[in-house]
């Protein structure tokens, strides 16, 4: 408890501090109370995602069985057998599967977002229709469109038969050149209606007047469009097309459960590829050494993406 004395020569009284013992524990700074409220967060983050992180990176560095104990030491040896075998091919199919299956939907999502943006009838109904494919499990979606790609009874093929465009039902995801095209498509059916949501959004903040004053100058739609409409959604454009890239390059369940990478491996991806090396072929090494570099590759893109985005912003 803190006393008071009297200067010397005056009735004022100055408040002294109490001795150390008598003084009250100090309490937490801002930083540390904010460290403490977030370390069982980091506690769960670092067990459920940087741990099994940095084993499987580790891993690639050995040569490791998922059915045998113990592990060998062999640097690089798996990372350079990959670079001399399947990495390209598994490269160049992902990229394939990637930006098939990010262009697809957003062009699809762009156009339905401009569609609702107008004054047309029942669009509110239309906007919660349209999102029932994004609320689908992956599974379910995988499942339904195998029954539409069916080459018995497939829905795909009867309307192409029923149209003229095909003379004999197509074995779809049976064939190379048409399995990696079938599972674009049931992935564009699955991605397009959060595309279309976000950029919907994005079209509703673009100001009226702005419209206006360039259809007062002579512009058209289209003219519009350009000049007006696609400014004001770059950064939103960006941001979807990133995580739209992101996500399909590491799809897994759609291909998986539609094809299993095949046939022939023509859908195989890294993600398969992965599952395929450690659960089947039980080799986590190589398993390890395929993920290293499939995580560098995705680190890759998202660093110039941030490098653009950032020069683009000082312009």
């Amino acid at each position: 408890m803190s006393t008071e004395t009297a200067r010397p020569g005056t009735t004022d009284r100055v408040p002294t501090s109490p001795p150390a013992g008598d003084r009250p524990p100090r309490g937490l700074g801002d930083g540390a109370f904010a460290a403490l409220l977030m370390l069982p967060a980091l506690a769960m983050l670092a067990a459920i995602v940087l741990y099994p992180l940095v084993t499987s990176l580790v891993t690639a560095f050995f040569e490791q069985s998922l059915v045998e104990p113990g592990r060998t030491f062999v640097g690089m040896q798996n990372i350079t057998d990959l670079l001399g075998g399947d990495f390209w091919r598994l490269l160049r199919q992902t990229l394939v599967f990637t930006v098939g299956a990010t262009i697809a939907p957003f062009l699809v999502g762009l156009a339905l977002a401009l569609a609702l943006n107008t004054r047309i009838r029942g669009r509110a109904t239309l906007r919660g229709l349209l999102l029932i494919p994004w609320l689908v499990p992956s599974v379910v979606v995988s499942f339904l469109w195998m029954w539409i790609f069916n080459a018995n009874y497939g829905l795909a093929n009867g309307a192409l038969e029923a149209l003229g465009l095909i003379d004999a039902p197509q074995a779809w995801l049976a064939k190379p050149g048409t399995a990696m095209t079938a599972v674009i498509v049931a992935k564009t059916w699955a991605s397009f209606p959060w595309i279309m949501v976000m950029l919907l959004a994005g079209l509703q903040t673009v100001p009226v007047e702005l419209h206006e004053a360039a259809e007062t100058d002579g512009a058209g739609a289209i003219q519009r469009f350009f000049a007006v409409t696609l400014p004001h959604l770059r950064g939103i454009i960006g941001i979807v097309l990133l995580l739209e890239l992101i996500w399909n390059f590491q799809h897994f369940d759609l291909i998986y459960v539609m094809t299993g990478g095949g046939p022939a491996g023509a859908t195989e991806t890294f993600a398969t590829a992965v599952y395929e090396t450690a659960f089947q072929g039980f080799d986590l090494g190589r398993a390890g050494a395929l993920g290293l570099l499939w995580m560098v590759l995705l680190l890759a893109m998202v660093a110039i993406y941030v490098r653009r985005s950032e020069r683009e912003g000082q312009l």
